[in-house]
C-alpha cells in the first residue's frame, strides 16, 4: 500500500522547556502529542492567550505523555475551542489530570479575581485563561490506555505507551505510522530516582523526538536526604521557617518521603512541624497507594510519607500559617514559585534572614524560582516588589529529569540509528549541547527544530 507524507509541526517546547505540543500529520490523519501550557517568561505565557495555530476540529486524537501542566494544561482550551475527539493517556495520567486540570482552572480564576481586587492588571476586568468548569468539561475526553497496549488512533496510526519514569503515569509515546515507528521520549526519568522505577529504553525508532531539559548538565552526586536534613536543622536552630516551593506531583512526594525518613532516623528535630500546603499535592500523594506498581515505595513508606506532614486544605488555614513565627517546614505549590500558595508565603517570610527558601527542581528562565536561584534581592509578586533576605538554597539530586549522560544511556539500546533525530524540550544551549553529544556518542546528526517549524519526516 503506498504511503504519503509524514510531518511533525512543533507548536511548543522548541527552544524552551514548556508548552509541549507536537502535531503529527499524515494524508489520512492528524494527531496532537501533548497539549501543554507555556510557563516561565512573560512572552511565553502570553502565547497561551493566542488562538491555537491549528484547526482543532480536524484533529483525530490527542496523546498525553504525562500530566504535568506544561504537557496537559492546554487541554481545556483545546476542548473549549471545539475539539471533541479522544485524549489518550495512561490510567495514572488520567487520575492525575482529574486533579491537576481543575486545579489549574481554579488558579486561573483566583489570579484573575486577585488582580481585579488589587487593581494591578492591565486588563479590565482581568479574565481567567480558562475556568474550573472548562477544565472539568475537558476531562470527559480522556481515554486511558494501559502501558504496552496498542490502540488504533486513526487510519494508519497506532499508539503504544512505554514507561518513562519521571512521575506517576509518565510514558514515552510510540506511534506506528504506515510501517514506521515515530517515538516521542516525553520527559524521561532517572534510573535511580528515589520514587519512580527506571524508564524503559526504546528498542526501535525510525524517527525520534527527544527531550533535552538537562542536555548540557550532569546531576550532582550529593545525597539529597542528608542535604535536606541539614537545611531543616540549621534553619530551625536559628528560629527560622523553611519554605519549599514544590511541584504538586512527584517533587512534593519526594520531599515528604525524605522528611519522613529523616524524622524516623532522628536527623531532623521532632518538634518542628511539617505542613503540606497544596490540596493538589495532598490528592496526588493519595494516588501512590492506588498505583503502587508504578513506584519503588513500600506500603509502609507510602504511609509514612502521608503522615509526616499536616495537610493544609483551606485558604483560611493557609493564611494562618503566615501568622506563625516559630520554626516550621512548609511545602507549597508551585515548584518555580510562579503561582499558588507559595507566593503568599514568600511575601510574608522571604524578608526574614532567619528563614530559608529551598528550591528543589528545575527553574525555568523568567520564573521567580530562577530569580531566587540567581540571587535576586527582591522579587515581584502581585505587582509589587518584595525583599529577599532569607537564605536561598538549592537541593540537588532530586530532579525527575534524566541528565545528558542518563538520556544517552536510555537511548543506547536502540537497535539501529533513527533516520531523523529531533531534539526538543530544552533551553537553546541545553538542546544544542545534547545534539552535539548525540553526534559524539552515536554519530547521529540531530536537528533542533524551531518554534512553529514543520519537519517532513517522509515525503
Amino acid at each position: 500500500m503506498p504511503v504519503g507524507k509524514l510531518t511533525v509541526t512543533f507548536l511548543g517546547a522548541a527552544g524552551t522547556v514548556t508548552g509541549s505540543k507536537y502535531l503529527v500529520t499524515t494524508p489520512r490523519a492528524r494527531v496532537l502529542v501533548d497539549c501543554g501550557l507555556f510557563q516561565g517568561l512573560k512572552e511565553l505565557r502570553l502565547r497561551n492567550w493566542r488562538p491555537l495555530p491549528l484547526d482543532v476540529a480536524s484533529l483525530d486524537a490527542v496523546v498525553l505523555t504525562h500530566a504535568h501542566i506544561d504537557h496537559s494544561g492546554c487541554l481545556p482550551l483545546l476542548v473549549k475551542q471545539g475539539f471533541n475527539g479522544p485524549v489518550y493517556c495512561t490510567p495514572a495520567t488520567q487520575a492525575l489530570c482529574r486533579i491537576l486540570l481543575p486545579d489549574a482552572g481554579h488558579l486561573q480564576e483566583e489570579d484573575a479575581r486577585y488582580a481585579n481586587q488589587k487593581g494591578f492588571s492591565k486588563h479590565h476586568p482581568a479574565l481567567p485563561l480558562y475556568t474550573v468548569e472548562d477544565a472539568k468539561n475537558s476531562l470527559g475526553r480522556l481515554r486511558s490506555l494501559e502501558l504496552d497496549t496498542t490502540a488504533h488512533l486513526a487510519p494508519g496510526i497506532a499508539l503504544r505507551f512505554s514507561p518513562a519514569g519521571h512521575i506517576l503515569g509518565a510514558a514515552s509515546v510510540e506511534l506506528q505510522i504506515d510501517g514506521k515507528r515515530l517515538v516521542f521520549s516525553g520527559d524521561v526519568g532517572r534510573p535511580n530516582d528515589p520514587l519512580m522505577h527506571a524508564p524503559r529504553s526504546p528498542e526501535h525508532a525510525d524517527y525520534l523526538v527527544v527531550e533535552s531539559t538537562y542536555g548540557n548538565r550532569r546531576h550532582a552526586n550529593d545525597d539529597p536526604a542528608q542535604q535536606l536534613a541539614h537545611i531543616v536543622s540549621r534553619t530551625a536552630a536559628r528560629g527560622g521557617i523553611l519554605l519549599m516551593p514544590s511541584f504538586a506531583v512527584g517533587r512534593a512526594q519526594a520531599l515528604l518521603h525524605l522528611l519522613a525518613v529523616a524524622r524516623a532516623e532522628g536527623r531532623i528535630p521532632s518538634n518542628v512541624p511539617v505542613y503540606l500546603n497544596s490540596p493538589m499535592a495532598i490528592d496526588a500523594t493519595q494516588l501512590f497507594r492506588e498505583f503502587a506498581g508504578e513506584h519503588r515505595l513500600t506500603a509502609q513508606q507510602c504511609r509514612a510519607m502521608r503522615e509526616v506532614a499536616t495537610n493544609v486544605v483551606t485558604v483560611e488555614d493557609s493564611k494562618r500559617l503566615n501568622a506563625r513565627r516559630e520554626p516550621m517546614v512548609v511545602i507549597a505549590g508551585s515548584g518555580m514559585a510562579t503561582g499558588g500558595r507559595i507566593v503568599h508565603h514568600l511575601k510574608q517570610f522571604a524578608g526574614d534572614p532567619r528563614n530559608t527558601i529551598l528550591l528543589s527542581g528545575y527553574q525555568a528562565a523568567g520564573t521567580r524560582g530562577a530569580a531566587l536561584a540567581a540571587g535576586a534581592r527582591e522579587i515581584k509578586i502581585h505587582g509589587a516588589l518584595w525583599p529577599v533576605r532569607a537564605e536561598v538554597e538549592q537541593l540537588s539530586g532530586l530532579s525527575a529529569h534524566a541528565d545528558y549522560e542518563e538520556l544517552t544511556a536510555w537511548l543506547a539500546p536502540l537497535r539501529r540509528r533513527p533516520s531523523r533525530v529531533l531534539v526538543t524540550h530544552g533551553e537553546p544551549a541545553a538542546a544544542a549541547a545534547f545534539a552535539a553529544h548525540l553526534h559524539s556518542a552515536f554519530g547521529w546528526r540531530a536537528e533542533l527544530p524551531s518554534d512553529g517549524a514543520t519537519v517532513t519526516l517522509r515525503e
